[in-house]
């Protein structure tokens, strides 16, 4: 059975656009098919938690190969956009500076499929933060169903 939501999402609205991609590629480094973040909707800074969201489209770069036929979203790419929503968050919400590395990911469970076509929300909620590194918690949901969850850390290199 999976977790709870980390936060009831379903209240916020879903459809304002707090950052969207352009905001967020001024931010992360990340680009052209690596960049994984299309939105944040929602943040609240005083409980560390944001809400975002990736959209799922046919042309994806992994579409083709990854399964032909039967398209599936790789789980790597789901825990990369994960790790792209707490760097945004660490950098532009919460005001960390510098580059910001991947440094781990923990308890990672995928529990649904995710296929083009999708909206995939991720919702975060950053439970610790040092001096230079940061770790948090991350659900992946599409169809109100969480399709994965995952602990990202982060470090300031």
């Amino acid at each position: 059975m999976p977790p709870q939501f980390l936060f009831p999402y379903k209240e916020l609205d879903l459809n304002h656009i707090e950052f969207d991609r352009a905001a967020i590629a001024q931010v992360n480094p990340q680009s052209y098919e690596m960049a994984q973040l299309d939105a944040i909707v929602w943040y609240d800074l005083s409980k560390m938690m944001a809400l975002g969201y990736k959209d799922v489209t046919p042309n994806e770069f992994w579409v083709r190969g990854h399964i032909p036929g039967r398209p599936i979203m790789p789980g790597v790419i789901m825990v990369e956009a994960a790790a792209q929503l707490c760097s945004f968050f660490m950098k532009k919400i919460y005001g960390l500076e510098g580059f910001i590395g991947f440094s781990g990911i923990e308890q990672t469970k995928f529990r649904e499929t995710v296929v083009p076509g999708s909206r995939l929300y991720l919702l975060g909620h950053i439970t610790r933060v040092r001096s230079r590194q940061f770790e948090g918690i991350v659900q992946g949901v599409v169809n109100d169903k969480m399709v994965f969850d995952t602990v990202i850390s982060g470090m300031r290199v």
